[in-house]
């Protein structure tokens, strides 16, 4: 069975084709990127409009590099939240207006379980159930994931995400959007022991994070080296930098081992956008083989939200038994917010 996915959550318009038993056949990806950089963020009215240009276009080009034809999809999946609503208004729109043209069913799928289960297409694939850590720009969360469908928070930001205290700590520094990517970069010439900076929450007993102070902690550091020094000059801004990066890979490393030891499980999975980050990567890898544990990760194109986590999902979702096929409903509205626990 083809699957044709379509991601518009946000600012990424994904779209791929992946095959019940074959696996991921094709996937394309547009950024935004350029864009958004003008205005230091994403702007939803933007976004909206440019998925729009780009999804038609997308499709064609998946549907070529699959060598296959329209009349070859047996299904369209698309992101029906959360996310930005006009963003996912359009990918919902054309994904159902395609089932709809083509006698297909339209399946509504959760961008969380889309990013939870995105692991599963690199090599090896990890086995049920195993803990989660689910790390972008809007969320940061700790899942146990006992099979397709059987989710299980165990704990989540109070504030911003982790992907969010990257963003706001580069911005701060005066790096381009998108900052987190930059700050990494940057710290890669820093030294992490320069400025100490809090850990939140990481002693808290829980599995619960919060990053909004540590994003007051850099503004307050950076008026104190301003204070002294009267301006910053590069390796200032790296040594803060690796001071950022470092303490937030302390935290996400210490309360994904946390749920680890604690669920007595040795598997972890690693999805969302800061799942490529090297810094975390190799902490978790370390901390897991210390444990007799494994450590899994997206393939670093499919860390960032894109068609293929989506369509790969639908496949899992179906093979399940999770979907009723024969419903061909085009009508379903979008889910701006949409918690996962309510699938």
């Amino acid at each position: 069975m083809k699957i044709l996915g379509i991601e518009s959550s946000c600012d990424e318009t994904g779209v791929a084709i992946v095959d019940t038993e074959q696996g991921l056949l094709a996937h394309a990806l547009h950024t935004q990127i350029a864009m958004h950089q003008a205005y230091g963020g994403v702007v939803p009215e933007l976004a909206s409009r440019d998925h729009i240009r780009r999804v038609i276009p997308l499709i064609e080009t998946v549907i070529k590099e699959a060598n296959l034809s329209l009349q070859d999809i047996d299904a369209v999946a698309y992101t029906a939240g959360p996310g930005l609503a006009g963003a996912l208004l359009v990918g919902a729109s054309v994904a159902q207006a395609f089932a709809w043209s083509h006698n297909l069913p339209a399946i509504p799928i959760h961008h969380l379980e889309g990013h939870l289960l995105s692991p599963m297409l690199a090599d090896p694939v990890p086995a049920f159930p195993f803990i989660a850590l689910l790390v972008s720009g809007g969320h940061t969360q700790i899942m146990r994931v006992d099979g397709v469908g059987q989710y299980e928070l165990l704990g989540e930001t109070l504030d911003d995400a982790a992907g969010e205290a990257f963003d706001k700590s580069a911005k701060l520094l005066g790096l381009p959007y998108p900052g987190g990517p930059h700050l990494s970069k940057l710290a890669e010439q820093g030294d992490e022991t320069v400025y100490s900076l809090p850990r939140p929450m990481k002693y808290s007993h829980d599995l619960d994070f919060s990053f909004s102070g540590l994003k007051t902690a850099v503004l307050t550091t950076l008026h104190k080296i301003e204070a002294e020094k009267g301006t910053l000059d590069t390796q200032d801004k790296a040594n803060l930098a690796a001071s950022v990066q470092a303490a937030i890979v302390d935290v996400l490393g210490f309360k994904a081992i946390k749920a680890v030891k604690e669920s007595g499980l040795k598997r972890l999975v690693v999805a969302g956008g800061v799942g490529a980050n090297k810094q975390l990567r190799a902490f978790l890898t370390a901390e897991m083989q210390k444990r007799g544990g494994t450590v899994y990760f997206p393939p670093l194109q499919l860390c960032t939200d894109n068609g293929a986590m989506i369509a790969h999902a639908t496949s899992e979702r179906v093979k399940a038994g999770l979907v009723d096929l024969s419903h061909k409903q085009y009508g379903e509205s979008v889910r701006p917010r949409w918690a996962l626990d309510e699938l």
